[in-house]
């Protein structure tokens, strides 16, 4: 037809770098054989998504998909929250349509059983740092009050808030938060629990006993949905998975169910064998592959850092001497508030040692947990402003502009950017800044799943080919296996009293680790992606046994 026609040629001279300027237009194909099965759009020329994920009872189902892709609107929908107009924003369908539509599938029921009020649901919101502005008051009243099933001791203890309790919900942390929400949810009586992104804000330890946490509401009449961009957590969480793809902002397309095991999988080859599509170019791999030859190691930099001790209040660190080399990337292990943050800016020189050595004067640039945008102006502003020369630099535009997709909001004002926009500037001022040492503290939070590999990968590269050291916090486990090429533990307790060990390798490193936690990991033979072994497994029991608690088949 004369549209697709024109289609074409506008696509093919987009193709060939006829483009408008600024970027005013952009076409975007719309895959033509979803158009009967639009769930919800916006209105006109907004996003839309088509199909719908299908919870079952007495499951969890996990939701994994970039950001912008439709998977809050999805839990809005399946919450009761929002009517899915079924692309008919300009004359909405009655319910009655809405059923006939869904006929023959188990949303059908689904749908038949909100309406009838025979379902609850309640849903744990994305942005935990918002619940101070609507929640006020103590952790322990407002849980006794919400407190339908008798359980709030259980899962206050579960979930480490017990000694929260007399705190005022404006006096928490992230992880705080986090923790309190999640309780909050699971003390109420329900027949639908959602979840939107459960573990940001928490360590390794808090991801799990959070997974476990919300895995002992399964029951056969209830619903339990879980939207989760740490991928180790997902899969432990998760019954079954729907992955969403498409393009952000403009539509979302919901996957039919597959297993835990192959959703995740399908989501990093980035296609989808049951519709025979592709929807991401690249396949997401772990095999590590960029690590420095020996040859290379000889003629690196050695850095070292002596024996040091920091006491702040009640809480003291103590740190084992070690050394680096360029061309290396040290991930920091610990439980939070053990230290790790600390220790980073005694690197970098913010904090002075109570006793023991002097650190060696290095030159650092460092990305800090929590990044609070204040410049007033655009992206392009503060990059010309802080790294002039670095941003224009064909080399750094390869690297880091280009994977961290800076190009597309440049223009944009600071204050105006999401937590994930605002990640990827931070992350691209810290590299652009020239320095020996890079100390990188949690890079993941706020991206997604995609994001956060593709800023593991452009951590890596930038590391190895700029021949520097860098020193990262991270939480997600398959982020910190594939940055690291050595490993510094903190064990201790927490916010008391905690020891930095000197650095190891990633296999002893992890070993060390997850024994304190006592997880054991597992390598998916596919793409290598390591997998949490669900608690007293033939695998779990069989791997601490033998004191494998971390395997690198390479």
């Amino acid at each position: 037809s004369t549209q697709e026609l024109l289609q074409s040629h506008v696509l093919a001279h987009a193709h060939y770098g006829h483009k408008c300027p600024f970027g005013a237009i952009s076409i975007v194909n719309l895959p033509s054989n979803l158009e009967k099965e639009t769930t919800h759009r916006y209105c006109a020329n907004s996003f839309k998504l088509h199909r719908l994920p299908i919870p079952r009872p007495g499951e969890v189902l996990g939701l994994v998909g970039t950001n912008g892709i439709g998977k809050s609107t999805a839990l809005k929908i399946l919450a009761g929250k929002q009517k899915p107009n079924l692309g008919r924003f300009d004359a909405p369908p009655d319910w009655q349509e809405i059923l006939a539509y869904f006929r023959g599938s188990e949303l059908q029921n689904y749908f038949t059983k909100i309406l009838e009020d025979d379902l609850k649901a309640i849903v744990k919101p994305q942005y935990v740092d918002q619940i101070p502005k609507t929640v006020k008051g103590s952790v322990g009243s407002i849980l006794s009050r919400k407190d339908d099933t008798k359980s709030e001791e259980l899962v206050c203890e579960q979930l480490d808030l017990l000694h929260l309790r007399g705190r005022n919900v404006e006096d928490l942390s992230g992880g705080e938060l986090q923790r309190f929400a999640c309780a909050v949810v699971c003390i109420q009586r329900a027949d639908i629990f959602m979840f939107d992104e459960p573990s940001s804000y928490l360590d390794v330890k808090q991801r799990l006993r959070a997974a476990i946490t919300i895995r002992s509401l399964i029951s056969p009449d209830r619903y339990i949905i879980v939207v989760e961009h740490d991928l180790s957590v997902l899969d432990y969480l998760s019954d079954f998975i729907c992955c969403l793809y498409g393009v952000p902002s403009v539509y979302g397309v919901v996957t039919m169910p597959f297993s835990v095991r192959e959703g995740i999988n399908i989501f990093l080859d980035g296609f989808v064998p049951t519709e025979n599509l592709r929807f991401r170019e690249t396949s997401l791999v772990f095999k590590v592959a960029e690590t420095a030859t020996e040859e290379e190691v000889k003629k690196m930099c050695r850095y070292q850092y002596p024996n040091m001790k920091k006491c702040m209040g009640e809480f003291s660190l103590t740190i084992t001497e070690g050394e680096f080399t360029d061309s290396e990337i040290m991930v920091m292990l610990g439980e939070n508030g053990t230290g790790k943050t600390t220790f980073i800016r005694m690197l970098a020189g913010g904090l002075k040692p109570d006793a023991g050595g002097e650190v060696p004067i290095l030159n650092v640039s460092y990305k800090p947990q929590k990044i609070s945008p204040k410049f007033k102006g655009s992206v392009r502003a503060l990059l010309h402003d802080k790294i002039r020369d670095a941003y224009t630099h064909p080399q750094f535009v390869t690297d880091v502009m280009k994977p961290m997709q800076i190009e597309s909001i440049i223009d944009q004002d600071i204050q105006n950017l999401s937590g994930g926009e605002l990640q990827r500037v931070a992350l691209a001022l810290c590299l652009g800044k020239p320095a020996d040492v890079y100390l990188i503290d949690e890079p993941s939070a706020y991206l997604d799943s995609e994001q956060r590999l593709m800023a593991a990968r452009v951590i890596k590269r930038f590391i190895l080919h700029a021949k520097k050291t860098a020193f990262v916090v991270e939480h997600d486990f398959i982020m910190a296996t594939y940055l690291a090429d050595r490993v510094i533990v903190f064990d201790g307790i927490p916010s008391r009293s905690t020891t930095a060990n000197t650095p190891q390798t990633l296999l002893a490193g992890m070993n060390k680790f997850l024994s304190q936690l006592e997880i054991t990991f597992r390598r998916d033979p596919n793409n290598f992606r390591p997998r949490i072994n669900k608690l007293n497994s033939i695998k779990d029991v069989e791997q601490k046994k033998s004191g494998n608690y971390f395997f690198l088949d390479d």
